[in-house]
């Protein structure tokens, strides 16, 4: 099954609703930077879409857990840059700026090689052919391209995620697209160009750079049908201070914009984008004040002959500066990708910065020095300085932090070109760095290294997340060396340890696992269902390693290496060993239950039963934000091995159970029963597996679980609970109040306790949940802790008692038969109402007696706050309203009584109704133990059957193909599939079941298959695998999307609920 979790928003890491899109976001600077006072450096930020993460996720790519450090600014500055990645397809927009009249002098020559270096000259134009920008911006648009893409994995700097951007041909003939190299992106990605005229081309990723910010696409030309673009020419040599430029792009969301500005530096220091993020160096920027925003990333930075002289790649947010880069080291690239030769790249894991000469005087430069340098250089107006040197990198013990390059190889140089071409030139060999230090020169020898050896080209999927090697940039950012291996996105395993995105893995288990295949061959030696230790350290703080036990849990994911192939861009996938199951024939463990003081009566009669349960969700189903809880819980049944507990500690299904008894037995568990109104559930454990460790059942009082007696306010009641350090609560204090639950609809819908009366104390212990007992120890109440949502739909949670006897039906089927109880309900919320407001509404005054009669202090009755589910028998006799007086012949006072009805397939109710009684036979509904039992994955979208509260938040359901969730990156994603939405046809075909939507797809590939060997389309025609759907959201509003299947890195698959299995459920690839 794909690996792509849910980084939701966990991230957690990221965010994460379930499976919402991203958006376009200005990424602030983090703090960790050094910024010289010289320069003009804002906060900059870059514009690819923001993701919201969940622990774990896929959920979601990302994680939760996301910090936002600033750096420093300097006096002079405080703007805050972006990198631009957006587009919306709208019409086409230019938006012209009125040339600059007032002739700017140029005050500096451009530091870079003439035409000569490239081997073109420019070229002689008739200056009354470009006495306006329009011929040139006219022939210049069809060479441009807005680029959409999906990043399908996080990987390295990169989290998954769709995003828009610009591109633009540099190579007509072989197809080559210059844009970003945040845009071409390290990552898998899948991309299209689309051109002037709205055709659509396949994009392939041939080449990023690892350092600078560029990189190439390729597309096949002859799949251009309508129009043949030419290439525009790359000119680094003509770009000057004062020179009027256009950016043409796609900013601000718009198909095309067309921006004007003036070049107003040449010598920038390369933009800083966070720690941790991918960031530029070794290399000047040029700035203007274009005011480019979203979606702009990758625009060509032309002149007026239609020239492009930069490429531009970020910008601020606070003001109207935007940055390109210089196309030098471009042009290099370009000749080597264009012959299909490799770009070579060389580094000595050092960053420089270009200080003038003000500054390097003192750091110590001798005069002389300075004199020979500005006589050798004198367009030139200072040197290169060391910056930062990588721990254990080739530099490492060579070159220190404030070191002045005088020459390499005996040869001066005094910019980033000069360096970079001789650290190209001699990967492998060692060169000789002349420096200056202090008050002395020095010579050192270091060795080039590759740059592609700290390049990852590989992943690992694992557990739902995603890891590979530490690269250049990730150790740049962080000051570390480049070593270990980076969680891109922790999942659903690696979050079990707190190991989210930014961490490195040193060991799992006892296996060091300095890079990625030693990762994968530790994994593959694990047991599934086992917990081992893992050390890590987060990258904000690398100098404190952790130590945390993970739960191997891999059954829900596949495990698979990735592979990119350089030449094509396309990522491969190899199978790996995943961790063998768990022998069924373990041995058991045997702990000792402590004793707990006298001092802490009764809690010792009742702590023998306390165990403390952890549960963690692979997947966003069923509502689910978050995917990580905890609570205690209850042995009710210690010979069949049943546990209860509240559903804020097991709200769903779907999930992995870990039961610590003891405080020292760790035993994984299941969930076995979900009670679909009650706040409780059924988790159970293998009691084989316990040994002799000295537990006991949950003692309840005999009266109170049959519910011949109920705690009333005044009652006085001891409470033994455990707190969030697992240690053990005890207080003796008052019943406060009895009275409806009250629980609002949540967004996503999901479970919410309703139709119960609760309980709250005087004074109510801090604490995750316990028992309300006597001075015996016998169990009187159960204390829970009851999730809903505030009216901004922000999670929240209250401590609430409930009555013992609403166990009793459950503990007698269970612990008698071994079958879970027959649930039925009137699917209808009720509430309470006084006799006084029945009264108004025609209540007659003989009932009224009969009520006071019956209930002694403080009668009520119960009407109908809302129909729950308008599918059902039910919800076609029953009214909002409507009051009910009796059932079966016994008056209904009681929500014990309606709220749940046990083993009745038919109830006879009498309702007050518009001032009438009447009498319904009314046919209740069975209410399943476990809610959802399959869930379907389908290009990245997590389809269920609509569960028991999604029917209540709408008139009727539109079909029983339900989105739950989707993945980030995916096309689900990309394409406008959203959670919360109903699949009603696939290709114009109805589809009402989860079942009829599988078949459909799989006679569509059948049909597609069938057809396109006899098709005389051409090729790339057949090979677009586009769907059409129609969806519903829950407004009842109905549209049309087209979405393109994936299915090497969205492969369909199922899960299935099986009780024979250790975590109660079975995984079925569809590919």
């Amino acid at each position: 099954m794909s690996a792509a979790g849910n980084d939701k928003a966990l991230d957690s890491q990221g965010n994460s609703v379930a499976g919402g899109e991203k958006h376009s976001h200005a990424r602030r600077l983090r703090s960790g930077s050094y910024v010289p006072l010289r320069s003009t450096t804002d906060v900059e930020t870059d514009t690819k879409s923001n993701r919201r993460l969940s622990s774990p996720s896929s959920l979601l790519n990302g994680e939760v857990r996301i910090s936002r450090r600033r750096t420093s600014l300097t006096v002079a500055e405080a703007g805050l840059q972006a990198r631009r990645r957006s587009l919306a397809y709208a019409d086409l927009m230019a938006v012209f700026y009125p040339p600059n009249m007032m002739s700017q002098p140029t005050v500096t020559d451009t530091p870079f090689e003439d035409a000569s270096w490239e081997g073109v000259a420019d070229v002689e134009l008739d200056q009354r052919s470009v006495a306006n920008w329009e011929p040139t911006l006219e022939k210049a648009i069809r060479s441009i391209v807005s680029i959409k893409a999906q990043c399908v994995r996080s990987f390295d700097t990169e989290t998954s995620g769709t995003y828009n951007a610009t591109g633009f041909v540099v190579d007509a003939t072989a197809g080559l697209i210059l844009s970003n190299r945040h845009v071409v992106n390290p990552a898998p990605i899948v991309a299209q160009a689309v051109f002037a005229n709205y055709e659509e081309v396949e994009l392939q990723p041939v080449y990023r750079d690892p350092v600078h910010d560029f990189g190439f696409f390729r597309f096949d030309p002859s799949k251009l049908r309508f129009m043949t673009p030419e290439a525009i020419r790359l000119a680094p040599h003509k770009a000057k201070v004062g020179m009027e430029i256009r950016v043409v792009g796609n900013d601000a969301g718009e198909k095309l914009s067309i921006l004007a500005g003036t070049l107003a530096r040449l010598d920038r220091a390369a933009p800083e984008y966070g720690v941790g993020e991918y960031n530029d160096f070794n290399t000047f920027y040029l700035q203007a004040a274009s005011g480019t925003s979203g979606g702009s990333s990758g625009s060509p930075v032309l002149d007026i002959y239609g020239d492009a002289v930069a490429l531009n790649a970020g910008g601020s947010n606070r003001a109207a500066s935007s940055f390109y880069l210089p196309l030098s080291r471009i042009v290099r690239a370009l000749n080597l990708v264009r012959h299909g030769q490799p770009v070579p790249r060389g580094t000595i894991q050092a960053e420089f910065e270009h200080l003038p000469y003000d500054e390097l005087r003192r750091l110590g430069l001798n005069m002389t020095i300075e004199t020979k340098m500005r006589e050798t250089f004198p367009a030139s107006q200072g040197m290169l300085a060391v910056r930062t040197v990588l721990p254990q990198g080739p530099a490492d013990g060579s070159l220190r932090s404030g070191d002045i390059v005088v020459a390499i190889n005996g040869q001066p140089v005094v910019d980033f070109i000069s360096f970079e071409d001789i650290a190209d030139s001699s990967i492998g060999a060692e060169i000789n760095v002349s420096v200056w230090r202090g008050d002395k020169a020095y010579n050192t020898r270091v060795r080039v290294q590759d740059m592609a050896a700290v390049t990852p080209h590989r992943y690992v999927e694992v557990g739902g997340g995603v890891v590979n090697n530490v690269s250049y940039q990730i150790a740049r950012s962080y000051g570390i060396p480049v070593d270990g291996v980076y969680v891109a996105s922790s999942g659903h395993v690696l979050s079990s340890a707190g190991a989210w995105r930014g961490s490195v893995i040193q060991a799992v288990g006892t296996a060091a696992t300095p890079d990625l295949d030693s990762f994968a061959c530790a994994f593959g030696e694990l047991r599934d269902g086992s917990r081992v230790p893992v050390k890590f350290f987060a990258l904000e703080q690398p100098h404190r390693q952790k130590v945390a036990i993970m739960s191997v849990a891999t059954h829900w994911h596949a495990m698979r290496m990735a592979t990119r192939d350089e030449v094509t861009g396309n990522w491969a996938y190899t199978d790996l060993r995943p961790p063998a199951p768990l022998p069924r024939d373990i041995a058991p463990q045997t702990a000792s239950v402590g004793r707990l003081p006298a001092s802490l009566a009764p809690g010792g009669r009742v702590w023998p039963s306390v165990v403390q349960l952890d549960f963690h969700c692979p997947y966003l189903v069923d509502g689910m934000k978050d995917t990580q809880f905890m609570g205690p819980g209850f042995i009710i049944d210690k010979a069949r091995g049943y546990v209860v507990c509240d559903r804020d500690t097991v709200p769903i299904g779907l999930g992995d159970v870990h039961i610590t008894i003891a405080g020292s037995v760790v035993l994984v568990g299941k969930v076995h029963f979900l009670h679909p109104v009650y706040n409780f559930a059924i988790v159970k454990y293998d009691p084989r597996q316990l040994g002799n460790t000295q537990v006991q059942d949950l003692q309840f009082h005999p009266d109170y679980l049959a519910g011949r007696k109920k705690l009333a306010p005044g009652d006085t009641v001891c409470v033994v609970a455990v707190n969030g350090e697992q240690n053990p609560v005890v207080r003796h204090t008052r019943i406060a109040s009895r009275s409806m639950v009250s629980t609002r609809e949540c967004l996503p819908p999901r479970f919410r306790c309703m139709n119960v009366e609760g309980i709250k104390l005087n004074d109510q212990p801090g604490c995750q949940g316990g028992v309300l007992c006597d001075d015996d120890g016998l169990v009187l109440a159960m204390w829970t802790s009851v999730s809903s949502q505030d009216s901004n739909h922000k999670d929240t949670t209250s401590m609430t008692g409930f009555d013992a006897c609403l166990l009793r039906q459950t503990v007698e089927s269970l612990c008698g038969s071994g079958c879970c109880p027959d649930i039925r309900s009137l699917d209808v919320e009720l509430w309470t109402i006084r006799l006084a407001a029945a009264r108004a509404l025609g209540l007659a005054p003989a009932r009224i007696r009969q009520i006071e009669d019956a209930c002694g202090e403080n009668p009520r009755l119960l009407y109908v706050l809302g129909i729950l589910s308008s599918e059902t028998p039910a919800s076609k006799l029953l009214h909002t309203g409507d009051i009910i007086l009796e059932k079966d012949g016994q008056l209904a006072t009681d929500v014990i009584d309606l709220g749940v009805i046990h083993d009745e397939k038919l109830v006879r109710l009498v309702v007050l109704r518009d001032g009438q009684e009447t009498t319904l036979n009314v046919p209740t509904t069975a209410l399943d133990g476990m809610e959802t039992k399959r869930v379907i994955h389908w290009s990245g979208a997590l389809v269920q059957n609509p569960y028991r509260y999604v029917q209540e938040q709408v008139r009727r359901l539109p079909s029983y193909v339900y989105v739950s969730c989707t993945l980030y990156g995916s096309p689900a994603n990309c394409y406008g599939l959203r959670p919360g939405m109903w699949i009603t046809e696939v290709e114009g075909r109805p589809v009402t079941t989860v079942d009829e939507f599988i078949a459909t797809l799989e006679g569509l590939r059948l049909d597609r298959t069938c057809s396109d060997s006899n098709s005389k389309q051409p090729q790339d025609v057949q090979a677009a695998r586009y769907v059409r759907l129609t969806v519903v959201n829950k407004s009842q509003v109905s549209r049309v999307l087209s979405l393109r299947v994936d299915n090497h890195y969205w492969p369909p698959w199922e899960l299935i609920c099986d009780s024979d299995t250790p975590c109660g459920w079975r995984a079925i690839q569809r590919i």
